[in-house]
């Protein structure tokens, strides 16, 4: 991240504390010192503000009225409202993605694909970007704006239920599964399958560590 160059200190206090958050180094429910936070990322607390405002409007950071923060809890309403969610939409990207996708957006699934592994028990950033990476490509494929825009922000507030889903464990097995599954989609969006796309990617999102987190989230007790 050091060759980035950011346009404001805000987007800069932002993404440092997003990646924080998704990379599970500040937990779930845990409260933001604003002040000791803002010297952690080197800058003053008004930068920090703007950019905690903007993570409240995606959902990851809650602020009260004096301006005390936390990290949003994990919560299972909203673990089972992005699953219905993705349920729906991403197998409609992908059914579209196969009859609307052009060589370019070929080409960007397979580069998004090429080397992409089953992400391990305490992914970094970078890994979950990776993957978003690959589902982002299909999704674009589709050429509906507006479904593209809609799963962006899905994936990202999921990120953290991925995350969550993980701790649980997998198995080869499982892992092995999903990299064949990530094949799998990209040769039925290659071949214009839209009903194998669509069909793959609705049991892909029903295994997905997303409705693993729902799981433990709605009967913790079995899975801790």
């Amino acid at each position: 991240m050091t060759d980035v160059v950011y346009a404001t200190k805000s987007d800069l206090a932002y993404t440092r504390v997003r990646e924080l958050i998704l990379a599970g180094d500040l937990a779930p429910g845990q409260v933001l010192p604003q002040a000791a936070l803002a010297r952690t990322i080197g800058m003053s607390t008004t930068p920090l503000r703007e950019a905690l405002r903007r993570l409240k409007q995606e959902g990851l950071v809650e602020l009260d009225a004096h301006r005390d923060a936390r990290v949003r809890p994990l919560d299972a309403d909203e673990a089972r409202d992005l699953l219905e969610l993705r349920q729906t939409l991403d197998p409609l990207a992908a059914s579209l993605a196969a009859h609307r996708r052009t060589e370019d957006d070929l080409t960007a699934v397979a580069t998004a694909l090429d080397g992409l592994e089953a992400l391990p028990s305490a992914p970094s950033v970078a890994q979950l970007e990776s993957h978003h990476r690959f589902h982002a490509a299909i999704h674009r494929a589709s050429h509906n704006a507006l479904l593209v825009q809609t799963l962006d922000g899905l994936w990202m507030k999921t990120d953290r239920y991925r995350r969550h889903g993980l701790e649980a464990g997998r198995t080869d097995e499982e892992r092995d599964a999903r990299t064949v599954e990530h094949r799998l989609l990209y040769a039925a969006v290659r071949d214009g399958d839209a009903a194998a796309a669509a069909e793959l990617m609705r049991r892909h999102v029903e295994t997905s560590l997303g409705a693993r987190s729902l799981d433990r989230l709605a009967d913790p007790g079995p899975h801790r």
